[in-house]
């Protein structure tokens, strides 16, 4: 695991006021929801709390495996869980108030950008989503955020992801690799720079090839669902995979319950905000910044009030 020098928070980042330091000295525990064993938000949510704990060590954390994004999501609201990772689609479902009344949780930060696409053995015929039409698919965990992904992407294209495939869910995330590897399905649908999925499968010997929209796919996908941003997977992402790729996807997120206090959600983002300016973060919260969690924010109220507090007073929002 990275590993922080532990001088106290305040001492790092003088600007701490609005907390103040009796604030700062409370300790805090929270349930942090991430999901099933085998997906990227275990990996994610432990790097996540081992980096913020050395931060800050007052803010301690409890991680629970949850079914995923659609799990989590009403745990937050029940206050079953005070924070909760939560895919990009699912987000914009929960801020949109489709089916509901206007959500109260709050975004503590951007997680990572999610590029969605299949992988397939790279001696099958398949190069297209078309292909794969009528053949066995893992769409992944029946919780997970990324089958909502799924869901959206082929829709895009005019295809259902139910009726168009023979569609596979897993209890765990992490049984679909071995799908693919041993012929039980076609394709595994993910998302993400180096998931653990893909991971896998681009590492078995027999090799693995990727399969994204076309260019004239992904416009027709932005342009009925345009929440879903046009994404690029560089070059050496996985194993074999020599070129860069163009596909659609979203920004996942670390979400709060209705009522985290502000005191703590202050102290998560100036815990976060010292991760970011350190050179040996964990990788897997490279793209948890400031600057990207703006720049993705599903709508503008829906920053945490404590979180939208730390950025005024370092300047990287303007004051009221």
């Amino acid at each position: 695991m990275v590993r922080f020098g532990r001088r106290p928070l305040l001492a790092a980042l003088p600007g701490l006021a609005l907390a103040g330091a009796a604030a700062s000295a409370r300790s805090a525990s929270l349930k942090l929801g991430t999901a099933t064993i085998g997906g990227g938000f275990p990996i994610y949510g432990a790097a996540f709390v081992d980096a913020v704990r050395v931060a800050d060590p007052t803010l301690g954390f409890r991680e629970v495996n949850t079914k995923g994004s659609l799990e989590n999501v009403p745990m937050l609201e029940a206050g079953k869980l005070d924070l909760a990772l939560v895919q990009g689609e699912v987000v914009q479902a929960t801020f949109a108030a489709v089916g509901g009344p206007p959500s109260l949780l709050k975004v503590i930060t951007a997680m990572y950008a999610s590029p969605g696409m299949f992988v397939v053995l790279a001696d099958s015929p398949y190069h297209g989503i078309t292909d794969l039409k009528g053949s066995p698919v893992v769409w992944g965990a029946r919780g997970s955020g990324l089958v909502v992904l799924g869901r959206y992407v082929v829709d895009g294209v005019g295809l259902d992801a139910d009726k168009d495939f023979e569609a596979i869910y897993l209890e765990r995330a992490a049984d679909g690799p071995a799908m693919v590897l041993d012929g039980q399905a076609a394709a595994l649908w993910g998302g993400g720079i180096r998931w653990p999925g893909f991971t896998t499968v681009a590492s078995h010997p027999e090799g693995a090839r990727f399969v994204v929209p076309d260019a004239g796919e992904i416009d027709r996908i932005v342009a009925k669902h345009a929440f879903l941003k046009r994404l690029v997977v560089p070059a050496g992402a996985y194993r074999g995979q020599y070129e860069p790729l163009d596909t659609v996807g979203s920004w996942s997120f670390v979400l709060a319950r209705p009522g985290l206090p502000d005191s703590v959600g202050y102290r998560l983002a100036a815990a976060l905000h010292k991760v970011e300016a350190t050179r040996i973060r964990p990788r897997q919260l490279g793209e948890t910044t400031a600057k990207n969690t703006l720049a993705a924010l599903p709508r503008p109220d829906a920053l945490h009030p404590g979180v939208e507090a730390y950025y005024r007073e370092m300047g990287m929002l303007p004051q009221p």
